[in-house]
C-alpha cells in the first residue's frame, strides 16, 4: 500500500481466532462474510469481497451490501477444493459520496451547481481512462461526463439516477485510496465431506463365518449389502499385520488361543507394519482392486490410521527411540485405565527424534493415498498433538484437497473442537449418549447453529465396534430404527457399524460393550436373519439422497411438540425447493401423542394457505393447515414420520 490506511475495516464474523484457523466450506457452497467497515468524515462507502486459491495472482470478487451501524455483508463461493484465502477492501467511493452532496445542492437550488458539475464530470472522465481497454465503457461514460456539464441543474438528476451510470462508475471506481483487511482463509473440500452415509465392518468378517477369515476378494458381497443399504463410505479397522507378541484373545482376555485372529489395532508383525497388509486379508494387490470395485459400486473406502505399534512392529526395531523407554530398558505399552492395552505400543511424539517420526507418519498416509484411498478415519487423534494433525492434514491436502479425514475423538469438547479447527474435516460425537428430547435439542443445536457450525461437522453413529450404548443393549429394532432415524437426519453425515442392521444388541456384562466383540474374533452372522432393519436403512438413505435439504448442516431447526418424548425439526434449502419436516419420538415403548407447533417461517410457508405434508417412510399425505397440528406415533404401527413439504 503506497498510501496511510484510509478505512477501518474489523470485527470479522466468522473468524476463528483472530484468524488463525480457516473456516470450512464445501465446493460451491455459499460464505457469508460479516464485518464492520467505516471511515472519518462522511463519505459515503464502497467495498467488495475478494477471494483466490492461495498463492494464486488471480482474485474473484463481488461488492458487499451496507446492513447498519456500519455493518457489512458479502457473499462467496469456491469453485474447487483446496485452501482459499479472502480478504475485504473497502474504499471512500467519490463518485456515490459526490452525487449525494450534489443531490442536496440541485434541490436547494444552491448557485454553485454548475462548478460541482464539472466535478462530477471530472470524476466520470477518470473512470472513462480507467476504462479505456473496454472502448464503449469509457466512450459511454465519456458521453455522461458532457452531458453532466452541458444540462440544465433541472435536468441532471436523470442523468445522476441512471441505473446504467451507477453501473459503470461500479465497474471502474476509483480505488487509489482504498484499504485491504488482513487476510482470511477457507478449507474447502468436496462434498462428500458434508454429505455421507458410513458402513462400518471388518474386511476378515466379510462373509459373516467364525470358521473362515474373510479376504479382500470376499469383501464384494458385503460391498453389495452396503451398497444396497444406500451407503457411500466404506469404512475398514486397520488392515495391516496383527502382532503375536502379548495378542488378545477373545473378549479381550491376556491370553490367545491357537487360531485367535487379535486386535487390527495391535499394529505390526513378522509381515511388516503400516506400509503393510495382513496376509489372511491379501496382498496389495488385492487390496487396490477392492478400491476399484468399491468404486464401480459407488463407493469409497476409508482406511483406518492408527498410530499404534504391536511390539513386533518394524519401527521397534528399527526406532527404539520413538517409544517411551522404562527405566529397565522396556518399552512402556499403551493405558487408558482402567484399560490396559498390553499388546500396543504408543509411540512418542516428544521424543528427540520427533521430527523424522512425523515425516514417517506423514509418509504413510501418502502411500495409502497413492493406492486410492481418500478418506482416512483417525484412531483417538486426541491423544497425539495437535501440531502433528495440522502439518499431516495440511501436507497431505495441499497434494490431494480431496483427502478427508475422521477424527474419532470422545473427549472433552475443547480438544474435540480444536481438531476440526487444524484441519479434520468430520468429527465423532456424543450423539451416541444423547437420549432424551432436550439433550438431543441442545446439542444438536450446539454443533448446527452455533460457531462451531464453521469448522466442525458431526458425524452421528448410533453404535461402534467399542460402544453398544445402554439404550441400544437387549432392545428391540424399534429403538434401533430409532435411532438410525434421528443419526440420519439430524446430521448431514452420519455412520453405523455393521450388525446394526440385525439389531445385534448382546451387552459384555456391566459395560456399554459387545459381548464376543468382534474386535477379537470372527463374528458369525446371518444377514438375512429375521428381524432384520436392512430394508429400513436402505429407506432412510435412499431419503436422504432423494432430498436435498439433508445434504446441508447447518440448515436444522427446531420445533415444539407438546409430548415430551417428541421431537419435531426440519431442514430446508435456501429457495425452500425442498423441505423435510421430521417428527420422532424417542420411546420405543409407549405412545407419543399430541400437538406439534411449528414456526412456518423456517419452512417457507404462508400460514393463511393449506399445506401438503407426505410421509416418506410410509407413503401416506396430509393435509395440514397452520402452526398447530395432530401427530401419533405409536410403537406398533407409526412411530415416525418424516415428511417432504410442500405448498
Amino acid at each position: 500500500m503506497s498510501h496511510a490506511p484510509t478505512v477501518v475495516i474489523e470485527n470479522f464474523y466468522p473468524c476463528l481466532d483472530g484468524g488463525r484457523h480457516p473456516v470450512k466450506r464445501v465446493i460451491d457452497e455459499t460464505l457469508d462474510v460479516w464485518c464492520d467497515i467505516f471511515k472519518d468524515g462522511h463519505d459515503v462507502m464502497s467495498a467488495v469481497l475478494r477471494w483466490r486459491t492461495a498463492g494464486s495472482k488471480r482474485w474473484f470478487e463481488a461488492p458487499m451490501k451496507l446492513l447498519e451501524n456500519d455493518r457489512w455483508h458479502g457473499q462467496c463461493r469456491f469453485p474447487k477444493a483446496g485452501r482459499w484465502e479472502y480478504v475485504v477492501e473497502a474504499w471512500g467511493d467519490t463518485f456515490r459520496s459526490w452525487k449525494k452532496t450534489f443531490a442536496v445542492r440541485v434541490q436547494a437550488k444552491d448557485p454553485d451547481v454548475p462548478v460541482e458539475a464539472q466535478e462530477g464530470a471530472r470524476l466520470l472522465r477518470e473512470a472513462a481512462k480507467r476504462a479505456r481497454s473496454a472502448g464503449t465503457a469509457a466512450k459511454q461514460l465519456e458521453d455522461f461526463a458532457d452531458v453532466l456539464t452541458s444540462s440544465k441543474p433541472a435536468d441532471l438528476m436523470d442523468v445522476l439516477l441512471s441505473e446504467e451510470l451507477q453501473s459503470l462508475m461500479d465497474q471502474y471506481p476509483d480505488r487509489s485510496q482504498s484499504t485491504t483487511s488482513d487476510t482470511l482463509c477457507a478449507t474447502v473440500e468436496r462434498e462428500r465431506a458434508r454429505f455421507s452415509a458410513w458402513y462400518e465392518f471388518f474386511p476378515r468378517g466379510a462373509e459373516g463365518r467364525s470358521d473362515k477369515h474373510s479376504t479382500f476378494r470376499d469383501c464384494l458381497g458385503r460391498l453389495d449389502h452396503a451398497a444396497h443399504m444406500g451407503f457411500d463410505v466404506i469404512y475398514f479397522p486397520p488392515i495391516h499385520p496383527i502382532g503375536v507378541t502379548a495378542r488378545k484373545g477373545k473378549n479381550n482376555t491376556l491370553t490367545a488361543k491357537e487360531g485367535d485372529v487379535g486386535s487390527p489395532w495391535a499394529i505390526g508383525g513378522p509381515a511388516g507394519g503400516h506400509y503393510n497388509i495382513e496376509p489372511a486379508l491379501g496382498t496389495e494387490k488385492d487390496f487396490v482392486w477392492l478400491v476399484k470395485e468399491a468404486k464401480k459400486r459407488g463407493l469409497e473406502i476409508a482406511l483406518d490410521f492408527a498410530l499404534n505399534c504391536s511390539p513386533d512392529h518394524p519401527y521397534v526395531k528399527d526406532h527404539p527411540e520413538w517409544f517411551y523407554q522404562r527405566p529397565d530398558g522396556s518399552i512402556r505399552y499403551a493405558e487408558n485405565p482402567p484399560k490396559k492395552y498390553q499388546d500396543i505400543y504408543p509411540l512418542n511424539f516428544h521424543c528427540d527424534d520427533w521430527r523424522n517420526l512425523w515425516k514417517e507418519l506423514i509418509a504413510v498416509v501418502q502411500f495409502w493415498v497413492d493406492r486410492g484411498v481418500k478418506i482416512f478415519r483417525v484412531d483417538n487423534p486426541h491423544t497425539k498433538p495437535v501440531a502433528f494433525w495440522e502439518e499431516l492434514i495440511a501436507t497431505i491436502q495441499r497434494k490431494d484437497p480431496d483427502v478427508l479425514f475422521l477424527a474419532e475423538a470422545f473427549t472433552k469438547p475443547k480438544m474435540m473442537q480444536v481438531l476440526g479447527k487444524v484441519g479434520f474435516t468430520q468429527s465423532y460425537t456424543y450423539f451416541t449418549w444423547r437420549e432424551d428430547r432436550q439433550s438431543l435439542t441442545e446439542y444438536a443445536t450446539e454443533l448446527t447453529r452455533g460457531d462451531m457450525r464453521w469448522y466442525y461437522r458431526a458425524n452421528f453413529w448410533p453404535n461402534t465396534p467399542d460402544i453398544l450404548p445402554g439404550h441400544l443393549q437387549n432392545a428391540g429394532g424399534q429403538m434401533f430404527r430409532i435411532r438410525a432415524a434421528l443419526a440420519a437426519t439430524l446430521s448431514s453425515t452420519w455412520g453405523m457399524y455393521s450388525g446394526y442392521e440385525l439389531c445385534e444388541n448382546d451387552p459384555y456384562p456391566g459395560k456399554e460393550e459387545y459381548n464376543n466383540s468382534e474386535k477379537y474374533e470372527l463374528k458369525q452372522r446371518d444377514y438375512n436373519k429375521l428381524g432384520n432393519i436392512t430394508g429400513f436403512i436402505r429407506q432412510l438413505n435412499l431419503i436422504r439422497r432423494e432430498n436435498p435439504a439433508l445434504h446441508l448442516y447447518d440448515n436444522l431447526r427446531f420445533h415444539h411438540a407438546d409430548h415430551a418424548q417428541t421431537l419435531c425439526y426440519s431442514k430446508a434449502t435456501p429457495d425452500f425447493s425442498n423441505r423435510i419436516l421430521c417428527v420422532i419420538s424417542h420411546d420405543a415403548h409407549h405412545p407419543a401423542i399430541g400437538m406439534v407447533h411449528l414456526d412456518l417461517s423456517v419452512l417457507g410457508l404462508d400460514g393463511s394457505r393449506p399445506y401438503k405434508v407426505t410421509d416418506l417412510l410410509h407413503n401416506q399425505t396430509y393435509e395440514w393447515r397452520g402452526a398447530d397440528n395432530y401427530v401419533e406415533l405409536r410403537p406398533g404401527g407409526t412411530a415416525m414420520h418424516i415428511f417432504r413439504v410442500e405448498q
